[in-house]
């Protein structure tokens, strides 16, 4: 009789823990997506792109000019606090700042296949504007994964990665180390697979105190590119100030312009 007890003190932790693995794998994009500080009304944005249904709305800095500029915003950031900062970084380009489907005032529900599929719409859409003229691209954080996957499918000039990482697995493990993330996870953004044939120019900024993205992360991602590319560390920069270091505009004028 007395095994009942200690039989029940095993098999109640392990239920549990997978209970929580169950409930992780269903509801992991709760914990991959964060659109709800970025939400306003369609009125604010002035440019639209209809696909699958869905509108995605954002804005154009710049309109006009010959050369086309992409930018692919990290995690729960308003994209469009970057609109005064790449006016005057850019002044030869067009950017184009579109928000995910569910961020900002776009429809649908994010999902990694959904934001890449979105990226090559946004990418082909833009090419017809900009005809013969090479576009540049630049990721933040999750939108390094997009980037880095519209560079893979793309022809792209230039490909700026801001605290970029080499697979969303990787970094989830690192948050989450008593639970099988990587067995769990359907949300992959392998950056370091996509850009395993990219023969571009890369910058990547990192910042030296992020304490989202592990050190080790971007290190791989680099290290899984063909061709070295420019590195700029800002040593101070944390994941969400690395946009206030001086020399995180000065790195990106420099390598686009």
């Amino acid at each position: 009789m007395a095994r009942a007890p200690v039989l029940a003190a095993i098999t109640l932790p392990v239920l549990a823990y997978a209970a929580l693995c169950g409930w992780m794998y269903f509801r992991q994009r709760d914990f991959i997506y964060f659109p709800q500080a970025t939400l306003s009304n369609a009125s604010e944005a002035d440019f639209v792109m209809a696909r699958d249904g869905v509108h995605l709305h954002g804005w154009v800095v710049n309109p006009g000019r010959p050369r086309a500029l992409l930018y692919f915003g990290g995690n729960a950031e308003r994209i469009e606090g970057n609109r005064d900062d790449f006016a005057r970084w850019f002044p030869g380009h067009s950017v184009y700042f579109v928000a995910y489907r569910g961020y900002g005032a776009s429809e649908g529900t994010p999902s990694e296949q959904a934001l890449f599929a979105d990226a090559l719409a946004l990418y082909d859409l833009i090419q017809v504007q900009h005809p013969g003229q090479p576009i540049t691209v630049i990721g933040s954080s999750l939108g390094s994964g997009v980037a880095s996957y519209l560079a893979s499918a793309r022809p792209v000039a230039r490909l700026a990665l801001v605290a970029p990482f080499d697979n969303l697995a990787n970094v989830a493990q690192t948050h989450y180390p008593l639970l099988p993330v990587r067995a769990l996870l359907r949300e992959r953004f392998d950056s370091a697979g996509h850009l395993a044939g990219f023969r571009g120019r890369v910058l990547v900024i990192r910042a030296g105190q992020d304490e989202v993205i592990p050190a080790a992360s971007t290190a791989r991602l680099i290290a899984a590119l063909p061709q070295a590319p420019q590195v700029v560390v800002l040593p101070r920069a944390s994941h969400n100030t690395i946009r206030d270091d001086p020399a995180f505009g000065a790195a990106l004028r420099d390598f686009v312009n």
